[in-house]
């Protein structure tokens, strides 16, 4: 091989240097830039591909979400009914037909069904019903009572009994005599 002469070896040696600082220029200045802008579009893909999937989820569900909606609206409208347990029109004589009616079947006595009082629900604040509370006496059998007030509580899942005090029903010692406030919901004028 032939030697080459100095000056052509100082010419390839900045010719190769010049190449490389070029090649340099060209990553850091156009390459760079440009693989991070695509960092970030495949960043960007990803969450909106993420967010097209709930999208797409979210309409499979639709369907279920609509019949949900429609069950929980009709169980609704059965609970506020006239013959579901939510109280309506005439306060007074709604609670005493239910309790009437209800009664019939239990060997309980309930001579006596207070004047119904209509307060704000103090369980929940800002709930959309209002609260009827009722005192109620009478006397029965213990036995008798606690089935009453068991199948009551069970059959009317929003009226619920508190207050309740049994005493003995005087000369019949295995008579209780009981005297309870039973707090119904009212729909609230809309």
């Amino acid at each position: 091989m032939n030697r080459l002469s100095k000056e052509k070896r100082n010419q390839l040696i900045m010719a190769i240097i010049g190449t490389v600082v070029l090649l340099a220029l060209i990553y850091f200045g156009l390459i760079g830039p440009q693989n991070n802008s695509l960092r970030k579009i495949a960043t960007l893909q990803q969450k909106a591909d993420g967010q097209l999937v709930q999208i797409q989820n979210a309409i499979k569900e639709s369907d279920n979400i609509t019949a949900e909606l429609r069950d929980a609206s009709y169980s609704l409208l059965q609970v506020e009914g006239p013959e579901g347990d939510i109280a309506s029109g005439d306060i007074y004589a709604w609670t005493y037909d239910l309790i009437s009616r209800f009664k019939k079947s239990y060997k309980v006595e309930i001579p006596s069904i207070g004047q119904p009082t209509m307060s704000d629900v103090d369980l929940l604040p800002l709930f959309p019903y209002k609260q009827l509370r009722v005192t109620i006496t009478g006397t029965a059998y213990y036995h008798d009572f606690g089935k009453f007030i068991a199948d009551f509580e069970n059959t009317f899942p929003h009226i619920r009994v508190v207050n309740l005090v049994l005493d003995p029903a005087g000369t019949d010692s295995e008579k209780l005599a009981f005297r309870m406030d039973v707090i119904a919901l009212v729909k609230s004028n809309p």
